[in-house]
């Protein structure tokens, strides 16, 4: 294995740490090092793999949970959403799965508020990624834009909260699928 694909396959928890410690002395030290997550992704504090937040606030769309089951290049993903849904003029329409550099690998469309029902899972397969392979999981919030609060790993190891850019690939909003409508 090349030394860029060793680097993904360290478990999660490893990445996040030699990030959180690069950021935290690298800067001071000259100390650089290759990133499978965008320099400007921090890790949020977590002691398990599977991490909840706190209440969103007024006006985002966060990942909270990942599950993943079924074979690589075929997978459903689980995903729970806290969003601050207010009806079809404010509400989580979509999640997605992306890679480390912002490519769209899915997305589900969601169809309509989820107001009564916080927060809330909906699942989509399938997902075509390999069980190694470094993913971001994130929520959308129509009109609003994406939520920061997101959910980074690999099949094989897990995923664990991380902080995005408000700006992180926000480009992505315009690719389709988009959702045509809102039911509720």
């Amino acid at each position: 294995m090349n030394e860029q694909i060793l680097t993904k396959v360290v478990t999660v928890r490893h990445v996040f740490c030699a990030i959180a410690i690069l950021a935290c002395f690298g800067c001071q030290q000259g100390i650089s090092s290759p990133d499978p997550l965008p320099s400007d992704v921090s890790p949020a504090d977590s002691e398990s793999d599977v991490v909840a937040s706190n209440e969103p606030s007024s006006s985002t769309a966060s990942v909270i949970a990942v599950e993943v089951s079924g074979e690589p290049n075929d997978y459903s993903f689980s995903v729970t959403v806290e969003s601050s849904d207010l009806g079809c003029n404010q509400y989580a329409d979509w999640w997605e799965v992306i890679t480390d550099d912002g490519a769209l690998i899915h997305r589900r469309v969601l169809l309509h508020s989820h107001v009564e029902e916080q927060p809330f899972t909906r699942s989509s397969s399938p997902v075509n990624v390999e069980p190694d392979q470094l993913v971001i999981v994130r929520a959308h919030l129509a009109p609003i834009g994406y939520g920061t609060q997101a959910m980074a790993g690999t099949v094989s190891s897990g995923f664990e909260s991380i902080e995005l850019p408000a700006t992180f690939a926000e480009e992505l909003a315009e690719q389709p699928p988009l959702p045509q409508s809102c039911a509720f």
